[in-house]
């Protein structure tokens, strides 16, 4: 019997057979987990931690192999389990080059499905792959944080360093570099996974209300104040709270964040009893905050004791050898989500996305990605790329075209996307026909 309720996630689109399973493992105190298709599958491999994947091999649309492969390249940690009844040397092959850790073959009896499953909850994976943190999202599901760029693996052997203990964290970087997913790791790969999690977008926040939902309050403490009600530092109790954008936060919240670090105590509004707190505190900001210091906007004080450990997240333009996995990656997601199959990326589309400058980071990456699966036909090609992309134009690194000749080039371009056709092209720079032929000429 297992010394805790590991969870299974089954994967069959016969349901006689997952029922079968699931009595199984129940009995032998495993906790279950059901999907009859691999779309599903990979919904529940986001929003659920799995400790073993179990899966069929035949199914409908995207067959058992291509999740394990997906599971191998985004959940590298778990153990995957594979069933066949249709055994052979070439297919036993076939399944560990997917990334299995072991088959079954159909039939099995209960005995041979509990030594399958204890194996493969014993072994541990070593791969060569790009290092993958595999963290809970949102609080209960799974996302991840993947690359192999020096910049990325610095990020991570911080990360390493400090998820075992709580020292305060300060997280820069700009918007949408996967600043709270940087916090996550910390958090859902250290030894206090188990406690809560808290998030607060200080930002988001109005400023009166700010102090209230850090610290809690009494009944009557003000106007609405209906009820007693513990605040987010109660919330995270044993665990992490997350501070989004703090560099928004007033002078007057900042006054209790710095006591409530160095004490480790809070008051709530209200009420004059001192409470004890036992949290880890991970700050983000996409501001200059010594800029705000020198403006007295933010205290100096705070800020020295948020930064005991400090990390830069670097906007994607600086780690560019990531974008092929972060793109692999959520084409993955999407066609899943949306094509129900696994899809792809044309190399030259690739090469434009590498040689973008991505003012939105990862979060543009993403959204783009995510429309060019639903507009594309299969494969995602140039011409799924929105129209701000597909003109770039490269300049020269040693010397610089004159302003007209770099718009005649770039007009030759953009009319070749077109196949010649000029009044598309006009349309596209936002010029008229005519204007468009003098430039030609």
């Amino acid at each position: 019997m297992a010394l805790r309720k590991e969870n299974i996630l089954l994967v069959d689109d016969d349901i006689d057979i997952l029922e079968l399973l699931q009595r199984h493992l129940q009995s032998m105190d495993y906790h279950i987990f059901k999907a009859v298709s691999v779309k599903q599958a990979l919904y529940i491999l986001k929003d659920t931690f799995i400790d073993l994947l179990i899966t069929d091999i035949q199914m409908p649309e995207v067959d058992g192999l291509q999740l394990v492969r997906f599971a191998d390249e985004h959940y590298p940690d778990i153990p995957k389990l594979v069933i066949t009844g249709y055994p052979s040397v070439s297919g036993a092959l076939e399944v560990f080059k997917s990334g299995a850790t072991d088959y079954l073959t159909k039939p099995f009896t209960k005995e041979e499905l509990k030594q399958a499953v204890d194996k493969s909850l014993k072994s541990k994976i070593r791969k060569d792959v790009p290092k993958t943190i595999t963290i809970p999202h949102k609080g209960k599901g799974y996302s991840e944080m993947i690359g192999s760029s020096p910049a990325f693996q610095k990020i991570t052997d911080i990360i390493d360093r400090v998820k075992d203990n709580k020292a305060t964290v300060l997280i820069k970087g700009e918007s949408g570099t996967g600043k709270e997913l940087v916090a996550r790791a910390i958090h859902y790969s250290g030894t206090f996974s188990r406690a809560s999690f808290v998030a607060v977008n200080c930002g988001a926040i109005p400023e009166n209300l700010l102090e209230a939902e850090l610290f809690g309050y009494t009944k009557g403490a003000f106007t609405g104040a209906n009820e007693n009600r513990n605040g987010f530092f109660q919330a995270a109790e044993g665990g992490t709270l997350f501070l989004d954008e703090i560099g928004t936060a007033p002078l007057s919240v900042q006054a209790k964040l710095l006591r409530a670090i160095q004490e480790k105590e809070i008051t709530k509004i209200g009420s004059r009893k001192v409470e004890k707190v036992d949290i880890r505190i991970i700050a983000a900001t996409n501001s200059n905050l010594q800029e705000a210091i020198a403006q007295n906007e933010f205290r100096e004080d705070l800020y020295y004791r948020l930064t005991v450990v400090e990390i830069n997240v670097p906007p994607l333009r600086d780690r560019k050898q990531d974008i092929p996995l972060l793109v692999e990656k959520f084409v993955q997601k999407y066609g899943i989500e949306y094509r129900d199959k696994l899809m792809g990326i044309a190399p030259d589309a690739l090469n434009i996305l590498q040689r973008y400058h991505w003012p939105g980071n990862i979060r543009e990456l993403e959204n783009l990605i995510q429309r060019a699966v639903i507009m594309s036909d299969g494969m995602i090609q140039v011409k799924d790329l929105p129209d701000h992309l597909k003109f770039q134009i490269d300049f020269p690194t040693t010397e610089f075209l004159p302003l007209r000749e770099m718009e005649k080039e770039y007009a030759k371009k953009v009319l070749a996307s077109v196949n010649g056709n000029k009044t598309k092209a006009a349309e596209i720079l936002q010029i008229d026909r005519k204007t468009l032929r003098d430039k030609l000429k």
